[in-house]
């Protein structure tokens, strides 16, 4: 069992939208970078930004125009279902290197995401490049079928996209796409195809509490190995959320097979992760959705015990 220790609470210097409490509640994807910790939540039209130390309340970031229905109902049909969170390297137009943010596509109006390039010391360097992955996703629910994307990460000449498969019949997968052929769609600005998937790999990850356990975010290690988490959400399929009967963190080796996972102790949902190699041991900060608004997020940290800070 991987011991959790809460550091603190997603607070925010005030609402992202009028009528909403003052914190991130649904927190769903995490990066480290610089001085800043990113968050994006998965009933939000914003990035939250929070400093790296310490517990001073963050603040919010717009990444799409408007707003979304305070009524819960209203605004899970609406809302842009933003999972993943990925740290790129420099490339043209972002030399600082730039987070993507990217949607689930479990419906067809969570496809939409978007680009935000860094500055040299990590912070925010303008604002939000909007993204369609229309083309992409219709591609890839080909291949597995109701498509739930959770997590993403760069391992080598790969974006590793990690697809978690609600309930039983679903599919947690491992996807391929071609790194080279995703930064020249985000330099031009078009969507991301179906050339850039190089290949699909189903995977189960067990069970927790008679639940199956399924992808739910990604942080690459600097030998190419993918730290994931995963959760056991009782629920039958991508749309309706559901009991929480346990959490994980694993491992996915640099050719994408399982290396390694355990259960967490917290009783929470797990839905981000940020992973670094610090004195020759694998540190992580976690994130956690309670699928309450009235609830704010915990950010948890752990070490990674008995799993090598490097292949080499």
């Amino acid at each position: 069992m991987i011991r959790t220790t809460q550091r603190r609470t997603l607070t925010l210097e005030a609402p992202e939208q009028p009528g909403r409490p003052a914190h991130v509640s649904a927190a769903s994807g995490l990066v480290a970078v610089g001085p800043w910790l990113y968050v994006v939540a998965d009933d939000a039209l914003h990035l939250a930004v929070f400093p790296r130390e310490g517990t001073a309340p963050g603040r919010s970031v717009r990444l799409f125009p408007g707003e979304l229905p305070l009524e819960h109902r209203e605004r899970k049909a609406a809302k842009p279902d933003l999972e993943a969170l990925c740290l790129l390297a420099p490339f043209e137009g972002c030399p600082h290197g730039a987070l993507l943010a990217m949607p689930s596509g479990s419906t067809a109006e969570r496809q939409r995401g978007a680009l935000l390039p860094l500055a040299a010391d990590g912070t925010l360097a303008g604002g939000a490049r909007l993204l369609d992955f229309t083309a992409l996703y219709s591609q890839l629910a080909r291949e597995l079928g109701p498509l739930n994307v959770e997590g993403a990460a760069v391992s080598g000449a790969r974006l590793r996209l990690l697809q978690r498969g609600n309930g039983d019949q679903g599919t947690d997968a491992l996807v391929d796409l071609d790194h080279e052929r995703i930064i020249r769609a985000l330099v031009t600005g078009r969507d991301p195809g179906p050339e850039t998937v190089r290949t699909v790999k189903r995977w189960e990850l067990g069970r927790a509490g008679g639940v199956r356990l399924s992808f739910t975010d990604a942080s690459p290690l600097p030998d190419g190995r993918i730290i994931f988490t995963a959760a056991a959400e009782d629920t039958r399929d991508t749309y309706a959320d559901g009991q929480v009967t346990g959490s994980a963190v694993g491992v996915l080796a640099p050719d994408g097979a399982p290396l390694f996972l355990d259960g967490v102790d917290a009783k929470v949902k797990l839905e981000g992760v940020s992973a670094r190699v610090e004195g020759g041991r694998v540190h992580l900060l976690l994130v956690a959705d309670a699928d309450d608004p009235a609830v704010p997020a915990p950010l948890l940290e752990a070490v990674l015990e008995g799993v090598p800070a490097s292949l080499r």
